[in-house]
């Protein structure tokens, strides 16, 4: 099966745009679970999230997040969270059209990274978990909730089957274990829960090693 280009997946997130809170939430309620609120109850001080999407992140941050900078290919999906973050006045919020392979911020300078439901769709998920690396200061969380491979037969047979439809029309790869991708960069996993239908949902923690100092003391 060809890997979609970046380009090729802002094409299909552009097209989709108008439909995707609709079509994503009902995945989360049937097959995947309320993972959102879980990523974004640890997140702290500067935030980069990948793949921010329409932004629905963005209303869950707390009060311990003094920024976030969201990163999309998608320039409508971007469009769509951009009148969120107005309409909600979240002011520490900035969005950029991006690439989080490739993200123009300096090393060590971010205290968290996101990442929900997009290591499935980037081109280089080791590539991307290396960036998040690099723009953690020591001790910075990788805060990630994603679907993957089953833990229950059957549904490992259904997204088998899936796959080829999923990578053709959605540029999503339905069993990528996302784990594998983070210890590689060099992170430590802390935690990591499976839930939702038949297990497809991982909710993973990892740090970044080094010494764990006051994140909000960062500028």
């Amino acid at each position: 099966m060809r890997q979609p280009s970046g380009a090729e997946i802002a094409a299909i997130y552009d097209k989709n745009a108008a439909a995707y809170d609709q079509q994503i939430g009902w995945f989360e309620r049937v097959v995947l679970g309320d993972a959102r609120r879980w990523v974004t109850a640890l997140a702290t001080g500067k935030v980069v999230e990948f793949a921010v999407g329409t932004g629905l992140n963005l209303p869950h941050y707390g009060a311990e997040v003094r920024q976030v900078i969201g990163i999309d290919l998608s320039s409508r999906m971007l469009g769509i969270a951009g009148e969120r973050v107005r309409s909600l006045g979240l002011a520490h919020v900035q969005l950029r059209q991006g690439d989080v392979q490739d993200i123009d911020l300096p090393d060590a300078t971010v205290d968290t990274v996101v990442s929900t439901f997009s290591f499935c769709t980037v081109p280089d998920p080791g590539r991307a978990a290396e960036e998040a690396f690099r723009l953690l200061a020591p001790g910075g969380r990788f805060v990630l909730a994603e679907h993957g491979p089953a833990t229950s037969a059957p549904w490992r047979m259904l997204l088998r089957l899936a796959q080829p439809l999923a990578l053709r029309f959605s540029a999503d790869h339905l069993l990528r274990d996302p784990i594998p991708y983070l210890t590689a960069a060099g992170f430590v996993i802390e935690q990591s829960h499976r839930g939702g239908r038949g297990g497809i949902t991982f909710r993973v923690l990892a740090r970044k090693p080094g010494q764990d100092r006051d994140r909000s003391d960062h500028q």
